[in-house]
């Protein structure tokens, strides 16, 4: 499986991977680390990260950029509408009350929801990460800051799913940064815990997380967050100063020309990345609009100065984090900034004065959100063995659940008996699972809703739950229990609900221990990749004074966190045993503002339509410059190198022919179809190839040629030799291997001399290839024959080992070498060399060129 973290930040985003070696962060086409969170829709095709930032001055309109602040949310938002003020493209509210985002694409308006364009962007960064890896990428870690809500979650998911992916783990972005942290600190207290704050000041927001570490494990102690305080807040700051004082030097107004805008933010970003090493900037651009040029300078302390509203929020996220993990400032013992944003050296200066320490930059500021999530992918994964380190991960909001209760009574009137309690609290542990009892007669609804939203700008529902129908067998109230989920995304639902009737069975009760009452039952709840807390809630719908109990004890038992008391009943005594009976009831979902499944799926369609349309269009300027560079190539090359392998007249058809083509490149062939381009080239390869061929042939036979002949000669010599390595052989196997080489040599001679008195610019009669074929034919008939192995002569047994041979049989080799049966190899190429060197030949030896692989052409001389 794929072991992938994703970083998509509202500006950029990174991608880092897992290796054997440890987590790399990968580069894009452009060889950088970050890629710019960008889609640009085109006439004919759309233009992703890097591609799409190049084309988004050309074409600003329908350049979808910032994306992470529009998912998920209303149009409504007064958030949202400010951060629209200052986007070039149109945004208009759906029919759901959700935005819509138009552009021109493949010649028509359309419209996308954001968590389409996210899942645009989703799918750059995959095809960045399958480039690198060289391999598909499904699984997956993806970051999300702390403050998004159950719908934004919901979103995020959604457009993994569109671009392919299947995310494991959406991790808070602090979280990763405090795993990427804390994972590699070998020094970690056992005991006392060592409390770190992370401040991440991001593009567009500013988060703080306070975690304690132990050895081998990390627990969050505490979220808090300015969603709207992050570095673009201060180029908006930068871009207010310089557009006010443009108009009143130049008489320009840049808010009435879109491009114009985006050049000074481009341009007032720079300007503040500067200023953060220096203490003054200047700022220049050419034809920013009614083609005049503007210039400007300021000052560190007065780029300060305008951004005071910015500094003063910074401190209320510090105070807040430290308030809710109970800490005072001394108990803070290192403070690390990280973000795109943190270089600020105001930000850094508030940070050291509140935390009376300097606050430190041991991580990558850009990078450690994707390094985190690739971390915890791998600790997810069963590929890679990741160091034992346990992340207690909490939820950042308090989840409230409600519902309506029995019908009104005469104890209570005609008042609406609308009950809820809070089943996840803030802080509460992540992934978690949670079980209700209720006592029901027929379907009912349950709503999801968050209790605050003070600290959120979204709608206080969630999502609407009907569990029904059932049928109570008794025909009286049924018992239901019902289980909701708050999983690893940090995403709520009613996991599943249960129908329990009880049933009497006569049994014998040995001696044994019960629990009482029998409704502190405590269902199972894993099944989440990491531990998970469960607790039970117990709501007794028949009491109607328990409406505000958020505990929701029944029968005014306390809750499941306390232990159950024990009794001991007697042994002889014969009671009713009661055996529950576990009937599944069926749980239908509305999510408020979440994507139907079908429409996901419909997205998803889309996508590989669009992601189609975009490779062809790749491929089909591919084939379009190849045709291009052949017209460049090839003209260059018939003037120099190709000049004696075509005759004058070839040479001027062939020109011309290519300007032709050149001119028609430039004209009416400026906007055609593959199919088009291939066949162009084709057409210009008809000619083009029998030169390019020509000029191939003659740079290849001289060392074809040369190596052929010593083939022939080498085998023919060998046939001829009166070595006595040889003398195995049959003559007439010998005589074969002459007759083959006379063979061979008269044919080659034969084209040799029709080659010779051909010129450069004629087709060649003597090609490589045939030369390449005729040496194989060769090296097939002759090899068996010239490396037969000499037979060996079997050993006498009643002649000692040690005594030598008698009479005439005892002629020792030259060189005092071993007799016939240990000597001879069966391969003579390996054994002969030193013989054939000692007889004096002047012949090269004819099994040394035989060792060569068959697969050569002419066997090479060692």
């Amino acid at each position: 499986m794929s072991v992938v973290g994703f970083d998509f930040g509202n500006e950029s985003g990174v991608v880092a991977v897992a290796r054997q070696r440890g987590i790399d962060v990968v580069l894009n086409d452009e060889s950088k680390r970050e890629t710019p969170a960008i889609v640009c829709f085109g006439e004919k095709q759309r233009f992703l990260g890097t591609a799409g930032a190049a084309s988004s001055m050309m074409n600003p309109k329908n350049t979808i950029s910032q994306i992470k602040r529009l998912i998920g949310r209303q149009f409504s938002d007064p958030e949202l509408q400010r951060d629209l003020k200052a986007l070039p493209f149109s945004v208009t509210e759906g029919p759901d009350g959700y935005p819509l985002i138009h552009a021109r694409y493949l010649g028509e308006m359309r419209t996308f929801t954001p968590t389409q364009v996210l899942g645009m962007v989703f799918s750059d960064l995959k095809t960045i990460a399958e480039k690198n890896l060289n391999a598909a990428v499904v699984d997956c870690c993806i970051g999300i800051p702390i403050y998004f809500t159950d719908l934004q979650r919901r979103a995020v998911m959604d457009a993994a799913t569109i671009a392919g992916l299947h995310p494991l783990h959406l991790i808070h972005e602090t979280t990763a940064t405090a795993l990427a942290y804390g994972i590699y600190k070998t020094d970690l207290p056992e005991n006392d815990p060592l409390n770190v704050a992370f401040i991440d000041v991001g593009h567009a927001s500013l988060q703080v997380c306070i975690a304690g570490f132990k050895k081998g494990q990390l627990k969050i102690l505490a979220h808090s967050f300015d969603r709207n305080l992050g570095g673009r807040d201060f180029d908006e700051a930068l871009f207010q100063h310089f557009a006010a004082k443009f108009k009143e030097e130049y008489k320009i107004d840049v808010f009435q020309n879109a491009r114009a805008c985006i050049r000074l933010r481009a341009a007032c970003e720079k300007l503040k990345k500067v200023l953060s090493a220096n203490p003054e900037a200047p700022l220049n651009i050419e034809c920013l609009m009614d083609e005049k040029d503007v210039r400007g300078f300021i000052k560190r302390e007065e780029f300060e100065q305008i951004s005071i509203p910015m500094l003063e929020r910074v401190k209320k996220p510090l105070e807040k984090a430290l308030a809710e993990a109970g800490l005072t400032i001394e108990n803070i013992h290192a403070v690390e900034v990280v973000g795109s944003s943190s270089r600020v050296p105001a930000i850094m200066r508030i940070l050291t004065e509140f935390f009376g320490k300097e606050p430190r930059r041991t991580m990558n500021a850009s990078e450690c959100v994707a390094k985190g999530c690739a971390l915890q992918c791998a600790i997810l994964s069963p590929t890679f063995k990741v160091r034992e380190f346990q992340v207690n991960e909490s939820f950042p909001f308090p989840i409230a659940l409600s519902w309506k209760g029995p019908a009104p009574d005469a104890q209570n009137g005609a008042l609406e008996n609308h009950q809820s309690t809070v089943v996840f609290p803030k802080g509460n542990p992540i992934p978690s699972v949670k079980a209700l009892t209720f006592y029901r007669s027929g379907t009912f609804t349950i709503d999801v809703q968050y209790a605050d939203v003070s600290e959120l700008q979204a709608p206080a529902k969630i999502s609407t739950y009907t569990i029904g129908p059932f049928q109570s067998a008794k025909g009286e109230r049924a018992k239901l229990k019902v289980k909701v989920r708050l999983n690893l995304h940090g995403i709520v639902s009613v996991d599943s609900a249960t129908l329990l009737e009880e049933e009497e069975v006569e049994v014998p009760v040995v001696k044994e221990a019960v629990k009482e009452p029998a409704e502190m039952e405590t269902d199972e709840a894993s099944g989440d990749a990491a531990p998970s807390t469960t607790s039970e809630s117990d709501v007794n719908m028949q009491d109607a004074k328990g409406a505000g109990d958020a505990s929701g004890a029944e029968n005014g038992v306390p809750e499941s966190g306390d232990k159950p008391v024990k009794m001991e009943t007697d042994a002889k005594v014969e009671a009713p045993k009661k055996k529950v009976k576990k009937t599944s009831v069926p749980v239908t979902e509305i999510v408020y503002g979440a994507m139907a499944a079908a429409d996901v799926q419909k997205a998803v369609e889309k996508e590989f339509e669009m992601a189609l349309q975009d490779r062809v269009m790749e491929e089909t300027k591919d084939k379009k410059n190849a045709v291009e560079a052949y017209v460049y190539d090839m003209r260059n090359k018939l003037s120099d190198k190709y000049q004696e392998f075509v005759i004058d007249t070839e040479r001027e058809q062939f020109m011309a022919k290519l300007q032709e083509v050149e001119d028609w490149l430039y004209e009416d062939g400026e906007d055609e179809t593959k199919g088009v381009y291939i066949a162009k080239l084709e057409e210009l390869k008809k000619q083009g190839d029998p030169i390019e061929q020509r000029y191939k042939e003659y740079m290849e036979r001289g060392s074809m040629i040369d190596q052929f002949v010593y083939c022939i000669n080498s085998y023919r010599e060998a046939a001829m030799s009166n070595d006595p390595k040889f003398d195995h052989i049959d003559l007439a196997e010998k005589k074969k291997v002459l007759n083959e080489c006379v063979e061979t040599e008269a044919w080659f001679r034969e084209k040799k001399q029709q080659q010779d008195a051909l010129p450069k610019y004629a087709n060649p009669v003597l090609l490589s290839a045939d030369v390449r074929k005729k040496a194989e034919a060769l090296d097939r008939v002759c090899r068996p024959i010239m490396t037969k192995p000499k037979p060996v002569k079997p050993a006498t047994p009643e002649t000692p080992s040690s005594q030598p041979p008698q009479g005439g049989e005892q002629q020792p080799p030259p060189g005092g070498e071993q007799q016939p049966q240990g000597a001879e190899s069966p391969n003579s190429g390996n054994a002969n060399t030193a013989e054939g060197a000692s007889a004096g030949s002047a012949v090269p030896p004819a099994a040394e060129p035989m060792d060569t692989d068959k697969s050569e052409t002419v066997p090479s001389a060692s």
